[in-house]
């Protein structure tokens, strides 16, 4: 099948173009470079450079797929709440447009990049697909109303389509094949290991008298290989003629800020200098979720990702880049 990955040089969207590559797809990648990287493009892809709100190139790219992965979002949800602005116009409208263009050429099958985010503050936990989903930050607030016109979509014009709401995405491939680093990570993880590193002096906890364990937020953290992994089960399942759905992609375990930390420390062998401040606007206090669903429908279970891994794979990628001296 001819699948174009929109967002397929970022972070996550390289592991998985890396997957549908390695699965036997022939795959375009479509990315503008703000975030992503070329170098992080896999080999045996076709690489367009481009914006997802140009409908011209947009179409013109799509003609001839029958899939679209879609990963091009913005998704710092501290940063929606600051500038939603330009959550909306790349998040909303942009991705609007670039739908049109994958329907007005045929495409049959999208998968989105969703997010926990649409669920905002847990009312229970883990959070399973059924859960009221009131986001309280304007990110999860652009996930929500996007997996809304894909339900509609399918009702009104047959496009089937699969809405897999990450978690938190984190780790690197563990055979080392991608390690093109984040630019500006806002995410935990890839911020403990610049401290580690010595990229940075230190970091900020935000917030130490959440109702948690320690104090600090809890967040389900999903290794991107598996994350990958799931795109490809969900494209089958649809392949097969299965309805359109939305699931959760989580370990159902949470871990707390300080528990990354010292996790990070542990594997490292280095102190992770840290302050802690107040609360940050848009932070919901604990967030992990069921998998039952996606193991039901698509036989997906997360096999990377123990916080061990994630760190682990993540800081042989920052060796693999140099910065680890």
């Amino acid at each position: 099948m001819r699948i174009c990955v929109a967002g397929g040089a970022g972070y996550i969207g390289s592991h998985v173009s890396h997957a549908f590559v390695h699965a036997g797809h022939d795959v375009v990648v479509y990315d503008n470079l703000s975030t992503g990287l070329r170098s992080s493009v896999p080999a045996g892809t076709k690489f367009v450079h481009g914006d997802v709100s140009d409908p011209l190139l947009s179409r013109k790219t799509l003609e001839g797929c029958q899939a679209l992965v879609y990963l091009a979002a913005f998704k710092n949800a501290g940063e929606s709440m600051i500038d939603p602005i330009k959550y909306t116009r790349n998040n909303l409208q942009a991705t609007l447009s670039f739908l049109d263009a994958a329907i007005e050429v045929g495409v049959k099958y999208v998968i989105f990049s969703s997010s926990a985010a649409v669920f905002g503050d847990s009312q229970y936990l883990p959070l399973d697909e059924n859960h009221p989903k009131e986001p309280s930050n304007y990110y999860g607030f652009t996930k929500l109303e996007i997996e809304r016109v894909l339900a509609w979509y399918d009702k009104v014009l047959g496009l089937k389509s699969a809405s897999l709401r990450y978690f938190n995405a984190a780790g690197y491939d563990p055979e080392g094949k991608i390690t093109g680093l984040e630019r500006n990570p806002a995410n935990l993880i890839p911020v403990v290991m610049e401290v580690a590193c010595g990229m940075r002096s230190g970091m900020q906890v935000f917030g130490t008298d959440w109702n948690t364990k320690d104090g600090t937020c809890l967040r389900d953290y999903i290794h991107v290989t598996d994350l990958a992994d799931a795109h490809l089960r969900a494209l089958g399942h649809l392949e097969k003629g299965e309805a359109t759905f939305a699931v959760n992609l989580g370990t159902g375990r949470g871990h707390s800020v300080l528990e990354v930390i010292q996790a990070a420390e542990s594997v490292t062998g280095r102190k992770v200098n840290y302050q802690t401040v107040g609360r940050r606007a848009g932070d919901p206090e604990s967030l992990w979720a069921s998998g039952e669903k996606a193991k039901e429908l698509l036989g997906w279970v997360p096999r990377h990702s123990s916080i061990e891994s994630i760190v682990l794979t993540t800081w042989n990628a920052y060796k693999a880049n140099g910065m680890v001296v």
